[in-house]
């Protein structure tokens, strides 16, 4: 048996722990405060919150700098962790794997269990990142062994594993092409003559607005666009087709996201979001760095997105292969 942890915070945690369970033969259970997708089918443990008890003075969050997130005389994280050790008692696993939570691996370790801790991109030198690789058997890394958006690995690289990234969609099959036509597409209909290109964000938010879209779609009569997620509110459910069929995917810096247009090998302008640690623009700059995409510090100015759809759909998306050989997960 291995535990799993799964941070709540946006999708991508959790997809990327399917990838990887579907390709396990050990049994694994994830411990989550997510609820049970209804298509999983291997064991799952819900997880009290631990962040809905107020901000009174005095519940020194981070234990004087030791830990990011645990409140003192919290409800919730004693019985969240409760849980884990109950469950951890039961099931005796073999291994447990945490991502993302500084606090549950130092707890299993705690608790004599190997101990596998996700890696994150950004400035993790900060003591609860330094002590959750140190305690770490091997830290797991979804990008390839030629990136370094990591700052703060440099003691424990001797247990980095770099495995490239892990994408929901490993083994999906890409559109046909041949002399840049691609096959069918929905709404291909509609605007024939028309490129397309997708904007999409995941559930972990955007920056960018209603507005700059509408004016960047009208300074480029000769695009269709398409929106999924933020500022839209419309999502697929499988966006493979949408991902597959753009001739540019306009995106943020997010790990999965990223993983999953490089596994559909498709030409991307990448504006990393602001998030804790600078993770997206640490990973942004290995992109920049390795010539994998177009790399903007902020949405440009409507009249500048003609030449920049026109040079980023002529960028060879087969580069993106280096980032995502398509057996991460494996």
């Amino acid at each position: 048996m291995i535990g799993y942890y799964v941070h709540h915070h946006g999708a991508g945690h959790l997809a990327r722990a399917s990838t990887i369970a579907q390709r396990l033969a050990t049994p694994l259970t994830v411990l989550s405060s997510l609820p049970r997708p209804a298509r999983w089918s291997g064991g799952w443990v819900e997880l009290p919150r631990d962040d809905t008890g107020d901000d009174r003075p005095g519940r020194d969050v981070a234990a004087g700098g030791a830990l990011h997130w645990a409140p003192l005389r919290d409800a919730g994280l004693r019985e969240r962790m409760a849980a884990i050790a109950a469950w951890t008692a039961a099931a005796r696993p073999r291994l447990f794997v945490v991502d993302v939570s500084c606090e549950v691996a130092a707890f299993v370790r705690l608790l004599g269990v190997p101990l596998v801790v996700v890696g994150m991109p950004g400035i993790r030198t900060d003591q609860p990142h330094q002590l959750a690789y140190r305690l770490a058997s091997a830290i797991l890394a979804p990008w390839p062994a030629f990136a370094e958006p990591l700052i703060g690995i440099v003691p424990w690289r001797a247990k980095l594993h770099a495995v490239g990234a892990i994408s929901r969609f490993e083994g999906r099959t890409l559109p046909a092409t041949a002399d840049g036509l691609r096959s069918a597409a929905p709404h291909e209909a509609d605007a024939p003559q028309r490129r397309r290109v997708l904007v999409i964000s995941g559930r972990g938010g955007t920056e960018i607005a209603a507005a700059q879209l509408a004016a960047a779609q009208r300074a480029t009569p000769a695009w269709s666009w398409d929106v999924l997620g933020a500022p839209s509110g419309r999502w697929e459910p499988d966006p493979w087709p949408a991902i597959a069929h753009a001739d540019v995917v306009v995106c943020h810096a997010g790990q999965n996201l990223l993983a999953d247009v490089a596994s559909a090998r498709r030409p991307a302008i990448v504006l990393p979001q602001r998030r804790p640690f600078d993770e997206q623009q640490a990973t942004a700059a290995a992109l920049d760095q390795a010539g994998l995409a177009t790399v903007l510090s902020g949405w440009p100015a409507a009249g500048e997105w003609p030449a920049l759809l026109r040079q980023a759909s002529v960028r060879d998306g087969a580069r993106w292969e280096r980032w995502a050989p398509g057996d991460g997960g494996a």
